[in-house]
């Protein structure tokens, strides 16, 4: 028998403590934040390699769905009196990127290249979503309405965003020739 104490005990609170919890929800929110602004700068360049029209104008949306987004997190960090930090976004970032790679691996098919854009942004809308969302939550226990609704008007233009392109991608794929 172990001399530890079982943690997963059914019915155990949790104790979050509300400086660990802000620190927690400030440095992810940190680097949804960073991969926004790379997302800002890069997008605009996903955009051009579009061929698909409908693709093009989906991603123009989202550049401006994230200026609004970012503009609300920015809103976040006063309310929390907090500030932003370059956070170690890499993992986000790096979907942005591997984007670009595949992208540029089928520049000569635009067929495969649309394709590849719808992908890479179905992706990184549906991680996007799955961060505000656990965001969400925590922010519950900030006890702070204003924050919770800001995150949930982030995650429901994410939410919009990644429908848009699945219908879209959906519209492509029934549309190409075989």
């Amino acid at each position: 028998m172990s001399d530890k104490p079982n943690d997963s005990r059914p019915g155990q609170k949790i104790n979050l403590g509300s400086e660990k919890l802000k620190t927690f929800f400030v440095r992810h929110l940190d680097k949804i934040y960073a991969a926004k602004m790379h997302l800002v700068t890069r997008l605009p360049l996903i955009a051009n390699e579009a061929h698909f029209i409908d693709l093009r104008h989906a991603i123009g949306e989202t550049v401006e769905d994230v200026e609004k987004q970012m503009a609300r997190m920015e809103l976040i960090y006063a309310l929390l009196d907090a500030e932003t930090n370059e956070a170690n976004s890499s993992g986000l970032i790096g979907l942005v990127d591997d984007a670009f790679a595949d992208i540029q691996l089928h520049q000569s098919e635009p067929e495969m290249r649309d394709l590849s854009i719808a992908f890479y942004m179905h992706n990184i809308e549906s991680m996007e979503m799955a961060s505000f969302q656990i965001l969400q939550m925590a922010a519950v226990k900030l006890k702070n309405k204003q924050v919770r609704q800001l995150l949930k008007e982030n995650y429901d233009e994410a939410k919009a965003d990644r429908t848009l392109v699945l219908l879209i991608a959906s519209k492509y794929v029934t549309s190409t020739k075989d």
